[in-house]
Order: C-alpha cells, then structure tokens, then sequence
C-alpha cells in the first residue's frame, strides 16, 4: 500500500466518522432525548473499555489463558477491588501496575 492510498483511507475515514457524529447532534439538537435512552447511553464509555480490555486479559495469541497463571488477571482483579473501595482513577491504575509488575519480577514472566 503506496502513501497516497494511506492518506485517502485516512481522510474518508475521517469525513464519515465526522458526518456521522454531526448528523446525530443535527438530528437531536432540538429534540428532547427519553430519559430511557439517556441512562443506556451514560454505560457506553464502560461497555466499550471492557469489550477492549476483557479480551486481552483472558487470550494469548487466541487461546484461553489459564486463570491461575495469568498474571493480568490476578493484577486486574486487585485493580477492580481497589476501583470499588477507593472510585480513584489513579490508585487503581498504580495499584494493577504494581501488581502486576510484582507477579512478573517473582515469577519471572
């Protein structure tokens, strides 16, 4: 694939994920959306973030990592519990690192 082609498919996909955000906020700019639809949309950003994070966590090259061996997941879970007690963004991130990067160093992965 040449620059040229790169560019094109870039700036086509660029115009229609723009004309598709703009046609919805011109569809409902003056209309009223149901409160049912609001709440649904309020766990978008969390639906999305596990449809990307879940995979990873549980494959390796498209097989099922075993749980008991799968260091993501055990730093993963501390970070959940931690995410729930504290609702802090940035200890929850800290404390998944830590973990995880103190599974790594004792098991030597």
């Amino acid at each position: 694939m040449n620059l040229t082609t790169i560019w094109v498919i870039l700036l086509g996909m660029t115009v229609i994920t723009l004309s598709e955000r703009l046609s919805f906020m011109g569809l409902l700019a003056n209309r009223r959306i149901p409160d049912l639809l609001l709440r649904a949309l309020r766990f978008v950003p969390a639906a999305a973030l596990t449809a990307i994070v879940v995979p990873d966590l549980l494959y390796r090259n498209g097989e099922v990592v075993d749980p008991l061996s799968n260091l993501r997941l055990m730093a993963a879970m501390v970070a959940a519990v931690v995410a729930f007690r504290t609702k802090n963004v940035l200890l929850t991130i800290v404390a998944g690192m830590s973990v995880l990067w103190v599974l790594q160093a004792l098991t030597g992965q």
